[in-house]
């Protein structure tokens, strides 16, 4: 890969991260490692990046033997796929990710808020085993935002989950209300379900049961076990 501001080092690292650490670029190989393959899906994991950039990043990471971009599905739309040594860097992406749950301090995590990017993140980690075995409809609602980011629609079937920003006229089997602080919160596994209901910053109306395993269902980070760490 054609490198414009090179470490001009033989060292490994000093390679590693001419290709890894450009802007943006971790958070690609993050998407592409949750399963996104389409170009409009890593758009969504990266919601401020310029489809530009986006498209300059990929063609950087092709180029350099991590991604490899083939014909799929009838309407010829392409995929990116991580090569062998894309998926090499399993571990390096995790790995910075644990880091940052563990040392990043809380507070300056939940600065980052942003409703699209958590739920299509909530939508791909949904587990839908502790749900009935029917359509599940769940509509979330952050009283605190603006038109176009207030409401949102999770549409459970089978073991398809859909995200909806438009209300797709479905009965609601779930309503739930809540502040997007506090719903990036329990993604991130910083607080729980139970408690945030019994504070009363979460308000949970409709089907019991889906109700009661709400904490089983919804999609937390892949990072939500790991525990927040303080030096010394």
């Amino acid at each position: 890969m054609p490198m414009t501001d090179s470490y001009g080092q033989f060292c490994p690292v000093a390679m590693a991260s001419e290709i890894f650490c450009t802007r943006w670029t971790p958070l690609i190989m993050r998407e592409l490692l949750a399963g996104s393959t389409r170009f409009n899906e890593l758009r969504r994991g990266v919601p401020r990046m310029s489809p530009t950039l986006l498209s300059k990043r990929l063609k950087e990471l092709e180029a350099a033997g991590i991604v490899r971009r083939v014909s799929a599905g009838d309407d010829g739309a392409s995929e990116y796929r991580l090569t062998s040594a894309g998926e090499d860097l399993k571990p390096l992406v995790m790995g910075l990710g644990i880091w940052g749950q563990r040392w990043v301090e809380a507070e300056t995590s939940l600065r980052n808020l942003d409703p699209s990017l958590l739920m299509w993140d909530m939508r791909r980690n949904l587990d839908p085993d502790p749900l009935p075995p029917r359509k599940c409809v769940i509509q979330i609602v952050y009283p605190d935002l603006g038109p176009g980011k207030r409401d949102w629609w999770l549409i459970v079937e089978g073991r398809e989950t859909d995200l909806c920003s438009v209300d797709p006229g479905f009965d609601i089997d779930l309503y739930v209300s809540t502040d997007l602080r506090t719903m990036t919160a329990i993604w991130m596994g910083l607080r729980s379900v139970e408690a945030e209901v019994s504070a009363g910053r979460l308000k949970l109306v409709g089907d019991d049961e889906i109700k009661s395993v709400m904490g089983q269902w919804l999609g937390l980070s892949p990072f939500a076990e790991e525990k927040k760490r303080i030096d010394g």
